[in-house]
């Protein structure tokens, strides 16, 4: 495995409406494309933009929701080394607290649909997002979760975790 790959830092963002159905963009760019996903980003980090200051631009460009630090609740962080073997990702994962009623209208990187928790396990999802990102979503998204995996292709996918509160 060559661990040289590109380094990113990214922030997803986990939107739901006053239903509990969580809002999620069938991406039209890689990664991920084809899949649904939470909405997110990478982080600017020429900016020095931090994980939260990313959280709530890519809600605001995506979504057109405006946030404060206080709508967003950081549950968690997933390291994926050799994703896809095309690079690293450090993830923070947030809960907005705010809800989006209205479905946002489609952007160059997808369309957008709610879903009832349970159906999303039947969606084209990413394999990570499926062993990884929901089900800690499930038990963390009111607590904390540090995670680290080892995604290399050519092996099996190792989930080690950091850190529990």
């Amino acid at each position: 495995m060559d661990t040289r790959l590109p380094f990113k830092i990214s922030a997803l963002i986990f939107t739901h409406n006053a239903h509990g159905q969580q809002l999620l963009i069938k991406r039209k760019k890689a990664p991920n494309c084809g899949c649904w996903s939470p909405i997110g980003g990478k982080l600017d980090m020429p900016a020095g933009e931090s994980p939260y200051e990313c959280a709530r631009r890519e809600t605001e460009e995506e979504i057109g929701l405006v946030l404060d630090d206080g709508d967003l609740h950081c549950f968690g962080y997933i390291s994926e080394k050799s994703y896809e073997g095309a690079g690293h990702w450090l993830m923070f994962l947030f809960e907005c607290r705010k809800v989006v009623n209205d479905l946002p209208i489609a952007i160059d990187e997808g369309h957008f649909k709610f879903f009832e928790r349970a159906a999303i396990d039947e969606l084209p999802i990413p394999e990570t997002d499926r062993t990884l990102l929901w089900p800690y979503y499930d038990q963390y998204k009111e607590r904390f979760i540090g995670l680290r995996a080892n995604c290399d292709p050519s092996g099996q996918l190792e989930i080690a975790e950091e850190l529990k509160i």
